[in-house]
Order: structure tokens, then C-alpha cells, then sequence
């Protein structure tokens, strides 16, 4: 297989003055965004967070709620090339990654070429991802975690950075296919978006519904993003704060040894290690959001339920019984953080 090179060199972790510089401008995104999506800021925070983490984000939210807006508004603020594909049954795996087409030469001659698809961008919105098939869903599944496209015997970079923002509806589940375990766990965050409170619908309506429309400006770059994600990696997690998370996704797994009798009873899947390393990075990018270079265990509360809702998942008589998943993975993370104190 011919391996294409990357499009550009992994950029440096930037320095004090440049890394104040680089906040600066990450919190004007998160300014912006919010002129535009009212009443989500806890939303656009862990939006941000899975961006410079370099994480991909399922958002599920009913229909109306402002998911899409979500996301154009992200794209229009950061710069990053946007696309966006409507997941449908009919989907194909070659309507997203591209495929070979004939193509005719200056001399006549039709040869075949590759025609790169709607992924070859840097943040591409995977609209209603659950309504295709799994074998289109899984064309996503090298792409979230190599970052490249493989077709006709050639492995492709894709533009960094690279993102996937995927929406999904849980109230209309006919007609649906439920994401595979491989493929939900190469999202770094599942954020839940509601509806909104009285108050902010009525700033919406006011703001949304006049002859001006909130413009959203472009305050970051791509490149600036990419520093980011470099800075991420330079925050540092202190020992006792790492084993925590370690012996954490132990506890979560019902097949581990020493796993509690309600893990044992109710958990169908616990924490893997893709979901541990996605934890602490994301708690890294939150300590470096608040200005802040070392974890600490409330950067990891802050950022566990996202990074964990979709991954631990309650078996059948867990379900029945109505366990509260949020509530017992809480009660697992301060056990882990007493065992370490």
C-alpha cells in the first residue's frame, strides 16, 4: 500500500507569551459562539475542549434543539474547512471517503483518478450518523482514529486538524442503526444538548426572529488550533492523579478482578484504555482552558460524564432496575480518588 506524507509537519507546543496569546484567542471563539448559540455555554466549553484535545464529539439532542447551528457557527469562528454529510440508509462508504472515477486525459485517454469525498476536510459534520447502515458508519472509523482514508491500495493523510462532529436524535430510534461499541468509543465526548429554559428561548426568539441575523466572526485559526493540541500534551497529570484514572476504568469493568458486586451485577461495558487516555486529555485541555498546567481531579469531574456516558453502559438488568449510570460511575471516581489520597 503507498502511504501518501502528512500535509504538515506536527507543530510545536507554543511558549508562555505565545500560549497566553493562543488562550486569548480561544476564549474570543468561545465569546463568539455564544452570540450566536444563547444559552449552551457549558455546551460550547466541552465543544472547545474536545476540538484542542484533538477528540471527535457526538452530540444527541431531539430535533430543533440547535446542533447544527452548533457546529456551522464552530466552523465559522475557527476557520477550519466545513462539510457536512446527511447520513441516510442509502449512504455509501464511497459518498464519504471518494472513490475512482474516469477521468479524460489532455490526450485523449480516460484514465482512473481518485475523487476525494466529503471527508477530506477539517471538520466535518456527520449529520443523524445513526441513520445509515454500519458498514457506512464504519467508513468513519479510520479516519476518527488514523486520520487517514485508505483506497485502491493507497493510504491518504486527511487536512489537520481534523475533526468529527456526528448528531444523532434519540427520540425517532425507527429506522436507525445503534452505533457499534468500536465506533462510539472513538468519540472523545457525548454531549447531551436539550432544550432551552424559558428565558433563553425568549433571547432566541428575539435575536433569531428580526430582520439582522447574529454573524458569527472568525477569531481562531487552524493553525492556532493546531498549537493548541500541541499545548494540550505539555500539561502535566502528577502520579497519584494518573493511577486514580488507572484503577477508575479498572473499577468500571464488571470482569476485572476486585470489580464491586453492582459493577459485577449491572455493567455491560466498563472503561477501556482508548476511554481512559481520552479522559485525561480532555481534562489536560480543560486545566489549559482555565490557564492552569497540571490536572487536577476536578478537571477530570468536570469532563467524566461527557467522556464517559457513551462508553460505560448498563447491562439489560440494569436497565430494568433503573440504575442511575451517572450516579454510580460518580461513586466509582471518588472511590478511586480516596484509594489514592
Amino acid at each position: 500500500m503507498t502511504v501518501l506524507s502528512p500535509t504538515r509537519p506536527a507543530p510545536m507546543p507554543a511558549d508562555r507569551d505565545g500560549l497566553d496569546a493562543l488562550l486569548a484567542a480561544l476564549r474570543a471563539a468561545r465569546s463568539e459562539i455564544g452570540h450566536s448559540v444563547l444559552g449552551q455555554e457549558a455546551i460550547v466549553e466541552q465543544l472547545l475542549i474536545g476540538l484542542i484535545a484533538g477528540g471527535h464529539v457526538l452530540l444527541e439532542g431531539p430535533p430543533g434543539a440547535g446542533k447544527t447551528l452548533l457546529v456551522k457557527t464552530l466552523a465559522e469562528v475557527t476557520g477550519l474547512s466545513f462539510s457536512r454529510v446527511q447520513f441516510t440508509p442509502d449512504l455509501m462508504p464511497a459518498d464519504i471517503t471518494g472513490s475512482l472515477v474516469l477521468t479524460p486525459e489532455a490526450d485523449g485517454r480516460n484514465v482512473l483518478k481518485f475523487q476525494p469525498g466529503p471527508i477530506f476536510t477539517q471538520l466535518l459534520l456527520a449529520d443523524e450518523i445513526n441513520r445509515a447502515t454500519p458498514r457506512t458508519q464504519s467508513a468513519l472509523l479510520e479516519a476518527m482514529q488514523e486520520r487517514t482514508v485508505s483506497a485502491a491500495g493507497t493510504s491518504m493523510p486527511l487536512p489537520q486538524p481534523f475533526c468529527v462532529l456526528a448528531t444523532q436524535n434519540p427520540i425517532e430510534m425507527e429506522g436507525t442503526y445503534a452505533l457499534p461499541e468500536a465506533q462510539i468509543d472513538r468519540f472523545m465526548f457525548r454531549i447531551d444538548v436539550g432544550y432551552p429554559s424559558a428565558e433563553t428561548l425568549a433571547a432566541i426568539l428575539q435575536a433569531t426572529t428580526g430582520a439582522e441575523q447574529p454573524v458569527a466572526r472568525q477569531v481562531l485559526t487552524p493553525e492556532q488550533i493546531l498549537a493548541l493540541q500541541a499545548s494540550v500534551r505539555t500539561v502535566t497529570i502528577a502520579e497519584h492523579v494518573r493511577r486514580s484514572v488507572a484503577l477508575f476504568a479498572l473499577a468500571t469493568q464488571p470482569s476485572a478482578p476486585g470489580a464491586s458486586a453492582e459493577v459485577q451485577r449491572f455493567i455491560r461495558f466498563g472503561l477501556s484504555p482508548r476511554g481512559a487516555l481520552a479522559l485525561v486529555l480532555a481534562a489536560k485541555a480543560h486545566a489549559l482552558l482555565a490557564g492552569r498546567f497540571n490536572v487536577a481531579f476536578d478537571d477530570l469531574r468536570a469532563v467524566l460524564l461527557p467522556a464517559l456516558r457513551h462508553r460505560v453502559q448498563l447491562n439489560f438488568e440494569g436497565s430494568a432496575e433503573n440504575v442511575s449510570l451517572e450516579a454510580l460511575v460518580g461513586k466509582l471516581f471518588e472511590q478511586s480518588v480516596r484509594a489514592v489520597a
